[in-house]
Protein backbone atom coordinates (compact mmCIF):
# COMPACT_ATOMS: atom_id res chain seq x y z
CA UNK A 1 0.00 0.00 0.00
CA UNK A 2 1.25 3.49 -0.81
CA UNK A 3 2.31 5.65 2.11
CA UNK A 4 -0.47 7.83 3.53
CA UNK A 5 0.08 11.57 2.81
CA UNK A 6 1.82 13.55 5.53
CA UNK A 7 0.28 16.51 7.38
CA UNK A 8 1.65 19.06 4.90
CA UNK A 9 0.09 17.30 1.91
CA UNK A 10 -3.24 16.78 3.69
CA UNK A 11 -3.52 20.44 4.65
CA UNK A 12 -2.46 21.59 1.18
CA UNK A 13 -5.22 19.41 -0.28
CA UNK A 14 -7.81 20.86 2.11
CA UNK A 15 -6.65 24.39 1.26
CA UNK A 16 -7.13 23.74 -2.47
CA UNK A 17 -10.54 22.15 -1.80
CA UNK A 18 -11.58 25.21 0.23
CA UNK A 19 -10.63 27.45 -2.71
CA UNK A 20 -12.67 25.28 -5.11
CA UNK A 21 -15.67 25.49 -2.78
CA UNK A 22 -15.65 29.28 -3.10
CA UNK A 23 -16.78 28.70 -6.71
CA UNK A 24 -19.43 26.13 -5.74
CA UNK A 25 -21.13 27.46 -2.58
CA UNK A 26 -23.25 30.63 -2.94
CA UNK A 27 -21.79 33.75 -1.38
CA UNK A 28 -23.55 35.26 1.61
CA UNK A 29 -22.95 37.27 4.73
CA UNK A 30 -24.31 38.10 8.18
CA UNK A 31 -24.20 41.65 9.52
CA UNK A 32 -21.65 42.20 12.27
CA UNK A 33 -21.13 44.70 15.06
CA UNK A 34 -17.90 45.59 16.84
CA UNK A 35 -17.77 46.47 20.52
CA UNK A 36 -15.86 49.75 20.84
CA UNK A 37 -14.32 48.93 24.24
CA UNK A 38 -13.25 45.31 23.68
CA UNK A 39 -12.82 45.42 19.90
CA UNK A 40 -14.70 42.11 19.71
CA UNK A 41 -16.80 41.55 16.60
CA UNK A 42 -19.97 39.47 16.77
CA UNK A 43 -22.61 38.33 14.30
CA UNK A 44 -26.20 39.67 14.28
CA UNK A 45 -28.59 36.71 14.32
CA UNK A 46 -31.16 36.57 11.51
CA UNK A 47 -29.23 39.03 9.33
CA UNK A 48 -27.98 36.56 6.68
CA UNK A 49 -28.30 37.68 3.05
CA UNK A 50 -26.90 36.32 -0.19
CA UNK A 51 -24.42 38.62 -1.87
CA UNK A 52 -22.43 38.77 -5.07
CA UNK A 53 -18.73 39.56 -5.26
CA UNK A 54 -15.68 38.57 -7.27
CA UNK A 55 -14.48 34.98 -6.98
CA UNK A 56 -11.02 34.25 -5.65
CA UNK A 57 -8.32 33.88 -8.28
CA UNK A 58 -5.53 31.31 -8.27
CA UNK A 59 -3.18 34.04 -7.09
CA UNK A 60 -5.55 34.68 -4.15
CA UNK A 61 -5.16 31.01 -3.28
CA UNK A 62 -1.38 31.24 -3.31
CA UNK A 63 -1.44 34.53 -1.40
CA UNK A 64 -3.64 33.05 1.33
CA UNK A 65 -0.90 30.61 2.38
CA UNK A 66 1.67 33.23 3.50
CA UNK A 67 -1.20 35.28 4.93
CA UNK A 68 -2.30 32.28 6.98
CA UNK A 69 1.25 31.80 8.25
CA UNK A 70 1.56 35.48 9.10
CA UNK A 71 -1.76 35.47 10.96
CA UNK A 72 -0.37 32.85 13.36
CA UNK A 73 3.04 34.47 13.78
CA UNK A 74 2.76 34.67 17.57
CA UNK A 75 1.85 30.99 17.82
CA UNK A 76 4.63 29.96 15.42
CA UNK A 77 7.11 31.91 17.53
CA UNK A 78 5.82 30.14 20.64
CA UNK A 79 6.32 26.70 19.06
CA UNK A 80 9.85 27.55 17.93
CA UNK A 81 10.94 29.10 21.23
CA UNK A 82 9.38 26.37 23.38
CA UNK A 83 10.99 23.76 21.15
CA UNK A 84 14.39 25.39 21.53
CA UNK A 85 13.97 25.70 25.28
CA UNK A 86 13.07 22.03 25.83
CA UNK A 87 15.84 20.91 23.50
CA UNK A 88 18.41 22.80 25.57
CA UNK A 89 17.00 21.39 28.83
CA UNK A 90 17.11 17.90 27.33
CA UNK A 91 20.76 18.35 26.34
CA UNK A 92 21.70 19.35 29.89
CA UNK A 93 20.50 15.91 30.98
CA UNK A 94 17.95 17.38 33.39
CA UNK A 95 14.88 16.03 31.63
CA UNK A 96 16.23 12.52 31.26
CA UNK A 97 17.38 12.38 34.88
CA UNK A 98 14.13 13.84 36.22
CA UNK A 99 11.93 11.54 34.18
CA UNK A 100 14.06 8.55 35.14
CA UNK A 101 13.33 9.33 38.78
CA UNK A 102 9.62 9.19 37.98
CA UNK A 103 10.04 5.94 36.04
CA UNK A 104 11.85 4.39 39.01
CA UNK A 105 9.11 5.54 41.40
CA UNK A 106 6.42 4.04 39.13
CA UNK A 107 8.17 0.71 38.62
CA UNK A 108 5.58 -2.06 38.83
CA UNK A 109 2.70 0.43 38.64
CA UNK A 110 3.42 2.07 35.28
CA UNK A 111 -0.26 2.34 34.40
CA UNK A 112 -0.59 4.90 37.18
CA UNK A 113 1.40 7.27 34.96
CA UNK A 114 -1.48 7.25 32.47
CA UNK A 115 -3.89 8.36 35.19
CA UNK A 116 -1.56 11.09 36.46
CA UNK A 117 -0.79 12.46 33.00
CA UNK A 118 -4.43 12.36 31.90
CA UNK A 119 -5.68 14.18 34.99
CA UNK A 120 -2.96 16.84 34.77
CA UNK A 121 -3.47 17.57 31.07
CA UNK A 122 -7.27 17.41 31.36
CA UNK A 123 -7.07 19.99 34.15
CA UNK A 124 -4.82 22.18 31.99
CA UNK A 125 -7.24 21.89 29.07
CA UNK A 126 -10.20 22.71 31.31
CA UNK A 127 -8.61 25.79 32.87
CA UNK A 128 -6.40 27.38 30.20
CA UNK A 129 -7.39 25.54 27.00
CA UNK A 130 -3.96 23.93 26.68
CA UNK A 131 -3.31 22.51 23.19
CA UNK A 132 -0.66 24.15 21.06
CA UNK A 133 1.83 24.18 23.92
CA UNK A 134 1.87 20.35 23.86
CA UNK A 135 3.62 20.39 20.46
CA UNK A 136 7.01 21.08 22.04
CA UNK A 137 6.32 18.62 24.87
CA UNK A 138 5.39 15.72 22.57
CA UNK A 139 8.92 14.29 22.00
CA UNK A 140 9.63 14.30 25.74
CA UNK A 141 6.30 12.70 26.62
CA UNK A 142 6.87 9.98 24.04
CA UNK A 143 10.32 9.19 25.49
CA UNK A 144 8.83 9.10 28.98
CA UNK A 145 6.05 6.68 27.99
CA UNK A 146 8.39 4.45 25.97
CA UNK A 147 10.67 4.12 28.98
CA UNK A 148 7.70 2.47 30.72
CA UNK A 149 6.75 0.27 27.77
CA UNK A 150 3.97 2.44 26.29
CA UNK A 151 3.80 3.51 22.64
CA UNK A 152 3.45 7.02 21.18
CA UNK A 153 -0.36 6.76 20.99
CA UNK A 154 -0.53 6.39 24.77
CA UNK A 155 1.77 9.40 25.19
CA UNK A 156 -0.38 11.60 22.94
CA UNK A 157 -3.64 10.19 24.27
CA UNK A 158 -2.78 10.96 27.89
CA UNK A 159 -1.50 14.45 27.01
CA UNK A 160 -3.06 15.98 23.91
CA UNK A 161 -6.15 13.76 24.07
CA UNK A 162 -6.77 14.51 27.74
CA UNK A 163 -6.24 18.24 27.14
CA UNK A 164 -8.82 18.28 24.32
CA UNK A 165 -11.25 16.37 26.53
CA UNK A 166 -10.70 18.89 29.31
CA UNK A 167 -11.21 21.81 26.94
CA UNK A 168 -14.40 20.30 25.48
CA UNK A 169 -16.12 19.24 28.71
CA UNK A 170 -14.76 22.04 30.88
CA UNK A 171 -17.04 24.10 33.12
CA UNK A 172 -14.61 27.04 32.91
CA UNK A 173 -12.54 27.02 29.66
CA UNK A 174 -12.07 30.77 29.03
CA UNK A 175 -11.76 30.26 25.27
CA UNK A 176 -14.94 28.17 24.93
CA UNK A 177 -17.45 28.21 27.80
CA UNK A 178 -16.77 31.78 28.93
CA UNK A 179 -16.95 33.24 25.42
CA UNK A 180 -20.05 31.21 24.51
CA UNK A 181 -21.88 32.15 27.72
CA UNK A 182 -21.02 35.79 27.20
CA UNK A 183 -22.44 35.68 23.66
CA UNK A 184 -25.54 33.83 24.96
CA UNK A 185 -25.98 36.51 27.66
CA UNK A 186 -25.66 34.00 30.49
CA UNK A 187 -23.95 34.55 33.86
CA UNK A 188 -20.31 33.58 33.39
CA UNK A 189 -19.46 30.09 34.71
CA UNK A 190 -23.14 29.40 35.44
CA UNK A 191 -24.16 25.74 35.26
CA UNK A 192 -20.65 24.62 36.28
CA UNK A 193 -21.91 21.86 38.57
CA UNK A 194 -23.71 20.00 35.80
CA UNK A 195 -20.80 20.47 33.41
CA UNK A 196 -18.41 19.14 36.05
CA UNK A 197 -20.42 15.93 36.40
CA UNK A 198 -20.32 15.30 32.63
CA UNK A 199 -16.61 16.20 32.63
CA UNK A 200 -15.92 13.61 35.33
CA UNK A 201 -17.79 10.86 33.47
CA UNK A 202 -15.98 11.64 30.20
CA UNK A 203 -12.55 11.70 31.89
CA UNK A 204 -13.12 8.36 33.63
CA UNK A 205 -14.13 6.72 30.34
CA UNK A 206 -11.07 8.22 28.63
CA UNK A 207 -8.67 6.95 31.29
CA UNK A 208 -10.23 3.47 31.23
CA UNK A 209 -9.87 3.33 27.45
CA UNK A 210 -6.21 4.44 27.57
CA UNK A 211 -5.46 2.04 30.40
CA UNK A 212 -6.86 -0.92 28.47
CA UNK A 213 -5.20 0.14 25.20
CA UNK A 214 -1.83 0.68 26.86
CA UNK A 215 -1.80 -2.73 28.51
CA UNK A 216 -2.87 -4.50 25.32
CA UNK A 217 -0.22 -2.76 23.23
CA UNK A 218 2.89 -2.81 25.41
CA UNK A 219 6.25 -2.23 23.72
CA UNK A 220 9.80 -2.97 24.83
CA UNK A 221 10.87 -0.28 27.33
CA UNK A 222 13.53 2.13 26.06
CA UNK A 223 15.70 3.58 28.89
CA UNK A 224 15.94 7.36 29.18
CA UNK A 225 19.16 9.09 28.15
CA UNK A 226 20.14 10.47 31.53
CA UNK A 227 23.68 11.73 30.69
CA UNK A 228 24.64 10.79 34.23
CA UNK A 229 23.60 8.37 36.92
CA UNK A 230 21.41 10.63 39.03
CA UNK A 231 20.18 14.17 39.55
CA UNK A 232 22.83 16.77 40.39
CA UNK A 233 22.15 20.10 42.04
CA UNK A 234 22.43 21.75 38.63
CA UNK A 235 19.93 19.51 36.87
CA UNK A 236 17.61 19.62 39.90
CA UNK A 237 17.70 23.43 39.78
CA UNK A 238 16.84 23.37 36.05
CA UNK A 239 13.81 21.16 36.77
CA UNK A 240 12.71 23.51 39.57
CA UNK A 241 12.95 26.45 37.15
CA UNK A 242 10.93 24.46 34.60
CA UNK A 243 8.14 23.85 37.12
CA UNK A 244 8.29 27.48 38.23
CA UNK A 245 7.98 28.64 34.60
CA UNK A 246 4.85 26.55 34.11
CA UNK A 247 3.40 28.02 37.31
CA UNK A 248 4.17 31.59 36.19
CA UNK A 249 2.72 30.96 32.72
CA UNK A 250 -0.47 29.45 34.18
CA UNK A 251 -0.89 32.44 36.51
CA UNK A 252 -0.29 34.83 33.62
CA UNK A 253 -2.88 33.13 31.43
CA UNK A 254 -5.52 32.99 34.16
CA UNK A 255 -4.98 36.30 35.96
CA UNK A 256 -2.96 38.63 33.72
CA UNK A 257 -4.59 37.98 30.33
CA UNK A 258 -1.31 36.82 28.82
CA UNK A 259 -1.02 35.78 25.21
CA UNK A 260 1.46 33.67 23.25
CA UNK A 261 4.19 36.33 23.24
CA UNK A 262 4.40 36.47 27.03
CA UNK A 263 4.59 32.66 27.19
CA UNK A 264 7.31 32.69 24.51
CA UNK A 265 9.36 35.19 26.53
CA UNK A 266 9.19 32.98 29.63
CA UNK A 267 10.34 29.84 27.82
CA UNK A 268 13.06 31.66 25.90
CA UNK A 269 14.49 32.91 29.19
CA UNK A 270 14.17 29.42 30.70
CA UNK A 271 16.10 27.87 27.82
CA UNK A 272 19.02 30.30 28.00
CA UNK A 273 19.27 30.19 31.79
CA UNK A 274 19.07 26.38 31.78
CA UNK A 275 21.92 26.12 29.29
CA UNK A 276 24.11 28.36 31.42
CA UNK A 277 23.27 26.49 34.63
CA UNK A 278 24.04 23.23 32.81
CA UNK A 279 27.58 24.54 32.05
CA UNK A 280 26.95 24.55 28.29
CA UNK A 281 28.29 28.09 27.86
CA UNK A 282 26.58 30.84 25.89
CA UNK A 283 27.88 29.70 22.47
CA UNK A 284 26.78 26.07 22.80
CA UNK A 285 23.51 27.10 24.43
CA UNK A 286 22.76 29.29 21.42
CA UNK A 287 23.61 26.53 18.95
CA UNK A 288 21.51 23.97 20.86
CA UNK A 289 18.63 26.43 21.02
CA UNK A 290 18.69 26.90 17.25
CA UNK A 291 18.86 23.12 16.73
CA UNK A 292 15.75 22.75 18.89
CA UNK A 293 13.94 25.40 16.86
CA UNK A 294 14.85 23.54 13.67
CA UNK A 295 13.15 20.39 14.98
CA UNK A 296 9.92 22.37 15.48
CA UNK A 297 9.92 24.01 12.02
CA UNK A 298 7.64 21.44 10.38
CA UNK A 299 5.13 21.69 13.23
CA UNK A 300 5.19 25.50 13.06
CA UNK A 301 4.52 25.49 9.31
CA UNK A 302 1.63 23.06 9.78
CA UNK A 303 0.06 25.39 12.35
CA UNK A 304 0.29 28.33 9.96
CA UNK A 305 -1.09 26.41 6.99
CA UNK A 306 -4.16 25.35 8.98
CA UNK A 307 -5.06 29.03 9.43
CA UNK A 308 -5.25 29.45 5.65
CA UNK A 309 -8.49 27.46 5.40
CA UNK A 310 -10.89 29.75 7.33
CA UNK A 311 -9.09 32.72 5.77
CA UNK A 312 -9.96 31.48 2.26
CA UNK A 313 -13.58 30.76 3.19
CA UNK A 314 -13.96 34.24 4.67
CA UNK A 315 -12.35 35.97 1.68
CA UNK A 316 -14.51 33.89 -0.64
CA UNK A 317 -17.64 35.03 1.27
CA UNK A 318 -18.93 31.47 1.81
CA UNK A 319 -18.24 30.84 5.51
CA UNK A 320 -21.48 32.54 6.57
CA UNK A 321 -23.37 30.55 3.95
CA UNK A 322 -22.03 27.32 5.45
CA UNK A 323 -23.17 28.45 8.91
CA UNK A 324 -26.61 29.42 7.60
CA UNK A 325 -27.01 26.10 5.77
CA UNK A 326 -26.02 24.05 8.82
CA UNK A 327 -28.26 25.68 11.42
CA UNK A 328 -31.41 26.71 9.52
CA UNK A 329 -32.86 23.13 9.20
CA UNK A 330 -32.82 22.78 13.01
CA UNK A 331 -35.68 25.27 13.43
CA UNK A 332 -38.44 22.72 12.72
CA UNK A 333 -37.21 19.92 15.01
CA UNK A 334 -38.36 18.95 18.56
CA UNK A 335 -36.24 20.46 21.41
CA UNK A 336 -34.09 17.39 22.20
CA UNK A 337 -33.50 16.66 18.51
CA UNK A 338 -32.79 20.35 17.84
CA UNK A 339 -30.17 20.40 20.61
CA UNK A 340 -28.48 17.29 19.21
CA UNK A 341 -28.70 18.85 15.74
CA UNK A 342 -26.90 21.92 17.09
CA UNK A 343 -24.11 19.72 18.43
CA UNK A 344 -23.76 17.86 15.12
CA UNK A 345 -23.80 21.10 13.13
CA UNK A 346 -21.12 22.59 15.40
CA UNK A 347 -19.03 19.44 14.89
CA UNK A 348 -19.28 19.69 11.10
CA UNK A 349 -18.57 23.43 11.15
CA UNK A 350 -15.34 22.81 13.06
CA UNK A 351 -13.76 21.37 9.92
CA UNK A 352 -13.50 24.77 8.21
CA UNK A 353 -13.45 26.85 11.44
CA UNK A 354 -10.48 25.41 13.31
CA UNK A 355 -10.55 28.01 16.11
CA UNK A 356 -13.23 27.04 18.61
CA UNK A 357 -13.17 30.49 20.23
CA UNK A 358 -13.76 32.01 16.79
CA UNK A 359 -16.53 29.48 16.22
CA UNK A 360 -18.25 30.62 19.42
CA UNK A 361 -18.19 34.23 18.26
CA UNK A 362 -19.50 33.20 14.85
CA UNK A 363 -22.30 30.85 15.87
CA UNK A 364 -23.62 31.73 19.33
CA UNK A 365 -25.32 34.98 18.24
CA UNK A 366 -27.11 32.92 15.56
CA UNK A 367 -27.93 29.94 17.76
CA UNK A 368 -29.14 31.86 20.83
CA UNK A 369 -32.35 33.22 19.27
CA UNK A 370 -32.81 29.90 17.46
CA UNK A 371 -32.59 28.06 20.79
CA UNK A 372 -35.22 30.37 22.27
CA UNK A 373 -37.46 29.71 19.27
CA UNK A 374 -37.34 25.89 19.46
CA UNK A 375 -37.55 25.64 23.27
CA UNK A 376 -33.91 24.79 24.06
CA UNK A 377 -32.34 26.61 27.00
CA UNK A 378 -29.34 28.80 26.35
CA UNK A 379 -27.24 26.69 28.72
CA UNK A 380 -27.96 23.61 26.60
CA UNK A 381 -27.13 25.69 23.51
CA UNK A 382 -23.70 26.37 25.00
CA UNK A 383 -23.31 22.66 25.80
CA UNK A 384 -24.09 21.80 22.17
CA UNK A 385 -21.43 24.25 21.04
CA UNK A 386 -18.64 23.12 23.36
CA UNK A 387 -19.32 19.40 23.00
CA UNK A 388 -19.74 19.60 19.23
CA UNK A 389 -16.97 22.02 18.27
CA UNK A 390 -14.16 21.45 20.77
CA UNK A 391 -14.43 17.65 20.84
CA UNK A 392 -13.72 17.59 17.11
CA UNK A 393 -10.18 18.77 17.85
CA UNK A 394 -9.48 15.08 18.42
CA UNK A 395 -9.79 14.34 14.72
CA UNK A 396 -10.24 17.28 12.31
CA UNK A 397 -7.25 17.57 9.94
CA UNK A 398 -7.74 21.34 9.83
CA UNK A 399 -6.69 21.61 13.49
CA UNK A 400 -3.09 22.74 13.25
CA UNK A 401 -2.20 21.63 16.79
CA UNK A 402 -3.30 18.05 16.12
CA UNK A 403 -1.52 17.83 12.78
CA UNK A 404 1.65 19.36 14.23
CA UNK A 405 1.69 17.00 17.22
CA UNK A 406 1.22 13.82 15.19
CA UNK A 407 3.84 15.11 12.73
CA UNK A 408 6.34 15.56 15.58
CA UNK A 409 5.43 12.07 16.84
CA UNK A 410 5.83 10.53 13.37
CA UNK A 411 2.26 9.21 13.36
CA UNK A 412 0.40 9.27 9.99
CA UNK A 413 -3.06 10.82 10.17
CA UNK A 414 -4.82 7.60 9.10
CA UNK A 415 -3.23 5.68 12.00
CA UNK A 416 -4.29 8.40 14.41
CA UNK A 417 -7.87 8.13 13.13
CA UNK A 418 -7.82 4.35 13.69
CA UNK A 419 -6.65 4.94 17.26
CA UNK A 420 -9.08 7.72 18.15
CA UNK A 421 -12.42 6.96 16.47
CA UNK A 422 -13.77 4.48 19.04
CA UNK A 423 -13.16 6.58 22.17
CA UNK A 424 -14.34 9.64 20.25
CA UNK A 425 -17.69 7.94 19.60
CA UNK A 426 -17.98 7.16 23.32
CA UNK A 427 -17.28 10.79 24.19
CA UNK A 428 -19.93 11.97 21.76
CA UNK A 429 -22.35 9.50 23.33
CA UNK A 430 -21.61 11.01 26.75
CA UNK A 431 -22.04 14.49 25.28
CA UNK A 432 -25.33 13.59 23.59
CA UNK A 433 -26.64 12.07 26.82
CA UNK A 434 -25.64 15.19 28.74
CA UNK A 435 -27.46 17.39 26.22
CA UNK A 436 -30.68 15.33 26.20
CA UNK A 437 -30.74 15.17 30.01
CA UNK A 438 -30.14 18.91 30.05
CA UNK A 439 -33.16 19.49 27.79
CA UNK A 440 -35.41 17.16 29.78
CA UNK A 441 -34.42 18.65 33.15
CA UNK A 442 -34.57 22.28 32.01
CA UNK A 443 -30.84 22.88 32.54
Amino acid sequence: MKRFPNAFVILLGVIILSWILTYVIPQGSYERVTDVESGQTTVIGGSYQEISSESLSFFDLMLAIPQGLASRADLIVLILLMGGSFYVIEKTGALGQGLQVLVDQLKGKESLAIVILSVLFAAAGATIGLQEEIIALAPILILFCRSMGFNAFVALGSSYGAAVLGSAFSPMNPFAVVIAQKEAQLPLLSGSGYRMVIFGIALILWIVYLWRYANKNRVAPVPMETQGNSLTWRTALILVLLCLTFAVVTYGLVSLDWGFNEISACFFTLGIVSGLIGKMGIDRTGLMYVDGMKEMTFAAVIMGMASTIPLLLEKGQILDTIVFGLFTPIESLPPSVSALGMMMAQAVLHFPVSSYSGQALLTMPILTPLADLVGVSRQVCVLAYQYGAVTMDFIVPTNGALMAIIAVAGIPFNKWVRFIWKPLLWLFLVAATGIVVGVLTGF
